[in-house]
């Protein structure tokens, strides 16, 4: 089996292997399978939705290049968008509570990101309001991961497929994802 020449790394976006995790899997019992989203080349999950959120907005007219983005997070949404982002020309303005780690803020920098900290107190809430008010000043545009439904189309689309094609027509009777 040889690696895939691809002309992007958006295009390593996907296709994650499935791995029999057997120290999990009691004989006689369930067989319980991991999809290995961390090998996304973000290092997670969120590397599709980011993908899928963005070019949609491209789709809709809503992005061109140049454009900033805006978004609240705490987590690897941020490394996803700042990945899709350095890759497709936009600028990427991500809020959060400044509690956050050290290194995810130097990953984040790496990729030329503009970190805006909120009060750490504040939490969630704070990065949201501070993103909801840069939106606002520089006219840019926000993801919104909860509400965007290309979040949840994408799994639709992307990994149920690849699920089942890794699986062959074989019964899976139970599925588990983090929320």
């Amino acid at each position: 089996m040889s690696a895939p020449v691809v002309d992007s790394v958006l295009d390593l976006v996907g296709e994650t292997p499935v791995v029999h995790l057997r120290k999990l899997s009691p004989e006689g019992g369930a067989i319980i399978w991991g999809k290995c989203e961390h090998l996304n080349p973000g290092g997670s999950v969120k590397d599709r939705i980011c993908l899928a959120m963005i070019e949609a907005a491209e789709a809709q007219g809503r992005l061109k290049s140049g454009d900033t983005l805006v978004e609240p997070t705490s987590g690897n949404t941020g490394i996803g968008l700042a990945l899709v982002c350095a890759r497709k020309g936009y600028n990427l303005v991500l809020t959060m509570p400044a509690s956050m780690s050290l290194e995810r803020r130097a990953l984040l920098e790496a990729y030329g990101v503009e970190i805006v900290l909120t009060e750490p107190e504040r939490a969630m809430q704070g990065a949201i309001e501070a993103a909801c008010h840069i939106v606002e000043e520089r006219g840019a545009f926000m993801p919104e991961q909860f509400s965007n439904p290309a979040n949840p189309g994408v799994h639709a689309r992307t990994t149920a497929p690849e699920l089942l094609h890794a699986f062959e027509g074989q019964a899976i009777d139970a599925f588990v994802a983090a929320v």
